[in-house]
């Protein structure tokens, strides 16, 4: 069983109250998140985090092929980070921590994503190929549009 890390981090020039508003709002998932995924949330959006809370979306990862995705929200401290699992969706495995502290001028932002990609031998042997350039180009997009939604960080 291989378990598969993406780790990313980016520092923006705003305030960490700015940055949990934002972030701790499921509804800006789409904002942050490219839109040939045809992002869109079915249910649990409508209020703020909480430890407990089932998001349910559905996304158009790869081929065109509509998936549902739900989520769960397993842990949430306030301004400090947050949690979430995937209950059902493509991956075999999904546990995606979002921490965030100040620092001189503005923020940072980590995202480390633990996950498992599914069908055994086949998903492992696709995803070099598939599964971690999608992974890194949804990514790179989320770190381009909050820079364009914030501002670049100036040290």
């Amino acid at each position: 069983m291989k378990i598969y890390r993406l780790h990313k981090k980016q520092n923006l020039p705003i305030s960490i109250d700015t940055a949990w508003d934002f972030l701790s709002d499921p509804k800006n998932l789409k904002t942050i998140t490219p839109d040939y995924m045809g992002f869109n949330i079915l249910s649990g959006a409508d209020r703020p985090m909480f430890a407990g809370q089932i998001i349910q979306y559905i996304v158009t990862p790869v081929l065109g092929i509509k998936t549902k995705w739900v989520t769960e929200i397993t842990h949430s401290i306030d301004k400090k980070y947050f949690v979430d699992e995937q209950r059902f969706g493509p991956y075999a495995l999904w546990h995606h921590k979002h921490f965030i502290k100040a620092i001189d001028g503005g923020v940072e932002m980590e995202d480390i994503i633990d996950y498992k990609v599914p069908f055994g031998f086949i998903g492992r042997l696709v995803h070099p190929f598939i599964v971690k350039p999608k992974l890194e180009e949804i990514f790179n997009y989320r770190t381009k549009k909050l820079e364009e939604l914030f501002g670049t960080y100036q040290k």
